[in-house]
């Protein structure tokens, strides 16, 4: 059964996944991002040693930097390791960086990363234009799911 599961988590190519996001913001949109690491970086994101957990994007001179994305030391790295916690260049068409900080400048807007994957060999990031939830919201949604649940039982039950 472990190897199914392997396969399975290999086949998604899904690194971490960044699941309060979708809990405190509403995401409107997502895009596909390249992000810029150090050799050891690299071999820790392989060996799912990455936290996605209050990392955010910002604009700035126009690159977008990722902080608070923290990856884990590489175990059988030596003293030119990486430092976990740094600013990330996220690699972005110029294009593709206006209409961004377009959508950022509007009021309530953010840019959250959403996950880490494989793609092709190469380790890319889902960055998706959030909005602010209200308590409410979320306690709606938490309704919401509840009541899915509650559904899905009745019908294993029949």
């Amino acid at each position: 059964m472990t190897a199914k599961k392997d396969t399975e988590q290999a086949s998604d190519g899904v690194i971490a996944r960044n699941k309060k996001a979708y809990h405190d913001y509403q995401i409107l949109d997502s895009i596909e991002v390249g992000i810029a690491l150090r050799g050891t970086e690299v071999k820790s994101c392989r060996m799912h040693s990455v936290a996605l957990q209050d990392s955010f994007a910002k604009i700035e001179n126009n690159q977008v930097l990722l902080y608070n994305m923290n990856i884990s030391p590489y175990s059988h790295g030596n003293i030119f390791n990486h430092t976990p916690v740094r600013p990330r260049v996220l690699l972005l068409h110029r294009k593709e960086i206006l209409k961004l900080s377009q959508k950022v400048r509007e009021k309530g807007y953010a840019l959250i990363p959403l996950k880490v994957y494989l793609a092709h060999g190469k380790i890319k990031l889902e960055l998706g234009t959030a909005k602010g939830k209200a308590f409410e919201d979320k306690r709606e949604t938490l309704r919401r799911r509840q009541a899915d649940l509650e559904i899905k039982r009745d019908f294993k039950v029949r």
